[in-house]
């Protein structure tokens, strides 16, 4: 059986996700604002070395030792595998001031996302931001998959790790606030308006 964390990575190239959220996200970063980054869940590490090379300050982490193995290729001394079961950062992030935290296409994978959320929010400080990606879901888009029989392969549950958790604005929104956490910005990315692939949630923590 495959290891599901490593969700097939091969290369340090850009991921599908971020052709049609990269350009997005990045609109809501700001280097003087966002002075100390942390890709939660960084997967071959493509954010951070794009947000290195435009000169961000930025680390990353993940549980694939494939992916973290992969995004050392470029940049060895800022990305560390997360061990999941400590329920904390690797020692070498943990005295670093992370004022963003950014989690693409992760929450959707959680059996705990209101625990992931929590982790979130103490590695951050007050009026810290988090930005998370997560495929969209929608009365529209709910139901022009309804209406031509898209569940079973848009959910794929045959796929070992895939998504577990289908997100709305609404949803997330909530997660978000009942954590301490104020939505700030909303992106709807891939397609037409309410047909997006994904969204893009960015909130301060109060």
């Amino acid at each position: 059986m495959s290891d599901y964390k490593d969700y097939g990575y091969h290369s340090n190239q850009i991921t599908h996700n971020f052709k049609y959220t990269r350009d997005a996200l990045l609109k809501l970063l700001d280097k003087n604002k966002n002075t100390c980054i942390l890709d939660l869940g960084c997967g071959n590490g493509y954010l951070v070395n794009y947000l290195i090379s435009l000169g961000f300050n930025a680390y990353g982490t993940d549980a694939s030792e494939k992916g973290i193995a992969i995004a050392k290729q470029t940049n060895p001394d800022r990305f560390f595998v997360q061990d999941l079961s400590t329920g904390k950062l690797p020692a070498e992030l943990k005295n670093l001031p992370f004022d963003t935290i950014i989690s693409t296409e992760v929450i959707e994978h959680l059996y705990d996302p209101e625990g992931f959320i929590l982790f979130c929010k103490a590695t951050l400080h007050t009026n810290a931001e988090l930005i998370i990606t997560t495929p969209y879901h929608g009365y529209i888009k709910n139901l022009v998959l309804s209406l031509f029989n898209k569940w079973d392969s848009h959910l794929s549950p045959l796929w070992l790790g895939g998504h577990i958790k289908m997100w709305s604005a609404k949803t997330l929104g909530k997660l978000l606030t009942d954590a301490g956490f104020t939505a700030t910005a909303f992106i709807g990315c891939g397609r037409v308006p309410y047909l997006w692939k994904s969204m893009i949630i960015k909130a301060r923590l109060n």
